[in-house]
């Protein structure tokens, strides 16, 4: 059993993206802010697998639900 938390920084290394802190508020700043109209796994920033993985985690209210809610309020702000 994984009990690792899920945290911003382990989301990004779900993703396989750079995860300190700074990376990540770059990462944000760069590709935010989204569109109202443009869902987190449809954003351009994504390649398919990491597109898939936010979206089954939305779809399925899997255990990343709330970081990815996160990562998608500041990608949206």
């Amino acid at each position: 059993m994984d009990i690792t938390p899920n945290s911003m920084e382990n989301l990004f290394d779900q993703l396989g993206l750079p995860s300190d802190p700074q990376s990540i508020e770059s990462f944000i700043d760069l590709f935010g802010p989204l569109d109202n109209g443009t869902r987190l796994h449809e954003a351009t920033c994504w390649n398919p697998s990491q597109a898939s993985f936010l979206r089954d985690a939305l779809n399925q209210d899997a255990d990343w639900i709330e970081t990815v809610d996160t990562l998608n309020a500041q990608l949206h702000a």
